[in-house]
């Protein structure tokens, strides 16, 4: 793992994709305005973001994950629907707004209410709040005739790389699925079909543990059933996903691209075993390569773009961005190109770009709660096993956002994700063998932990992993493998008392 900024340009230069410039050409971030860093902002931030050395108490400013930004630990399901503690009273006001269309349950066209018509045709929710329940994680359908879910499946074909990006010498070429698009939709508009039901089926299985503990993994198969336009292509891939808790965007997104490119090591350099890797994407919203953040492989690089595929892929709503009004239907879906929408009135799309603003806004603004009990004994044991296993090597605990005139709300601010953001190969069990952009059919971007903790107070059926297969912190950590298994490994030989406080450290984040 590197941890010095200055390295960037060297990894650069050392990997075998010299034509990939990661110490200048993708670290554009026309998303942001940041100031610059002076010399000793450059020497506090090294020391701040050190790694830690003394387990026998917490570490400075430990209990603030989103520093100034932090939020009370609530005892409810309302954990992750806090604003940010930096808002100022007029920006509150802008998160309820913002807040309010996370929640809007959208209708049908024609309808009378036409700010909230346009659903579909085909989706796979009513609104945003649907899939991030709570604005926590979704959830896995438990049964084939399920009224509403948080989970669908993404599709795609191996296809050509867009002259565009073919100066990424390892970007891997797909396509839409000719009559699917790119992902399946569950549910449809009155007499249009909808594309297919997901059914998940599981396959228990026994892993021993050090101490005779017991741990019991499950292996899901996914199946599109009842495909309502024909079979699906030759050669298409499919990809599960649960929709992940929306906590603390805005903080990942002020992070400076050359703080994270700097923990790449694409070559494992060091020789650690650890190769994690940025996945670099093209911004629709900027028209240039930029360096991905958001997603399970990290497909998305601003909160603006990935809300805004979200409304249309997801629930079939037009924005300026994504101004198609069929949604994410394809030119082979005719009944759905032809249904009524909601756009073409004075907002041209069926939410405008005001109004996207606000769903931005909101989604930037997530409070992160407070850590809880970082001083527990067996809290400080589990941190040194977390660090003795080689975890913080995906999971870096912290960065500093940039400096940032326009957004003082992420401004500098000392935080503790626990991700690096980048892509690692975490081997043939969690492998979905579908390609995004760089990332691989193994690799997955590294999920922040912060707020992992909270996932049962609210979502109530706790689920971990890019598909939920895992029930427990334990049962996620076991399903690691590939740049993960050394680390993997070191858990399963743990005595049991240092498996649970382990366990006990992840719940207090």
């Amino acid at each position: 793992m590197k941890t010095n900024i200055a390295l960037a340009a060297a990894l650069a230069a050392a990997t075998p994709l010299a034509a990939l410039d990661l110490a200048s050409q993708y670290q554009a971030e026309p998303h942001l305005s940041p100031l610059p860093r002076t010399d000793a902002e450059r020497a506090r931030i090294a020391a701040a973001t050190s790694p830690a050395t003394d387990f026998t108490a917490p570490e400075p400013f430990e209990d603030l994950p989103a520093g100034a930004a932090t939020v009370r630990a609530r005892t409810d399901d309302e954990a992750f629907s806090q604003h940010s503690a930096t808002l100022s009273f007029a920006q509150e006001l802008e998160f309820k707004l913002g807040n309010g269309l996370f929640k809007k349950i959208w209708v049908f066209s024609p309808a009378s209410t036409k700010a909230s018509d346009g659903l579909g045709p085909l989706y796979n929710a009513r609104s945003c709040q649907r899939c991030h329940l709570k604005d926590g994680r979704g959830h896995v359908p438990e049964q084939p005739d399920y009224a509403s879910a948080s989970m669908f499946l993404r599709v795609s074909v191996p296809g050509p790389v867009a002259p565009e990006l073919q100066e990424i010498s390892d970007y891997i070429g797909s396509a839409p699925e000719p009559v699917y698009g790119t992902q399946l939709q569950d549910f449809s508009a009155p007499g249009i079909a909808p594309e297919y039901r997901l059914q998940v089926a599981y396959e228990e299985f026994e892993v021993a543990l050090n101490g005779d503990e017991p741990a019991t993994l499950r292996r899901p198969s996914y199946t599109a059933a009842n495909l309502g336009y024909g079979p699906l292509a030759e050669g298409a891939m499919l990809s599960p996903r649960v929709a992940p808790p929306m906590i603390g965007l805005g903080l990942l997104e002020a992070i400076p691209a050359a703080d994270i490119l700097a923990h790449a090591d694409e070559a494992d350099a060091d020789g650690d075993g650890i190769s994690g890797r940025p996945n670099l994407v093209w911004s629709r919203e900027f028209s240039k390569i930029m360096l991905g953040r958001f997603g399970l492989k990290a497909g998305m690089a601003t909160v603006h773009e990935q809300s805004a595929s979200a409304f249309s892929g997801d629930i079939g709503i037009s924005t300026p961005l994504f101004p198609a009004h069929a949604g994410e239907c394809t030119g082979q879906q005719a009944a759905c190109q032809t249904a009524p929408h909601g756009g073409g009135d004075s907002r041209e799309t069926e939410i405008d770009q005001p109004n996207m603003d606000l769903v931005t806004f909101y989604s930037r603004n997530l409070g992160v709660p407070a850590r809880r009990a970082s001083g527990d004994p067996q809290v400080l044991r589990g941190k040194e096993v977390f660090y003795a296993a080689g975890c913080p090597a995906c999971h870096v605990p912290k960065f500093v956002t940039h400096r940032l005139a326009d957004r003082p709300e992420q401004s500098f601010q000392l935080i503790w994700p626990y991700s690096d953001l980048l892509l690692h190969d975490m081997g043939e069990g969690l492998a979905d063998n579908r390609p995004e952009a760089r990332a691989t059919g193994r690799e997955w971007r590294t999920a922040p932990l912060w707020g992992i903790g909270l996932t049962q107070q609210v979502s109530h059926r706790a689920t971990f992993l890019h598909d939920g297969r895992a029930r427990t912190l334990l049962e996620a950590i076991l399903w690691h493998g590939g740049e993960a298994e050394a680390a993997k490994s070191r858990v399963v030989a743990l005595p049991p008392q240092d498996r649970a406080a382990l366990i006990a450290f992840l719940e207090s984040l």
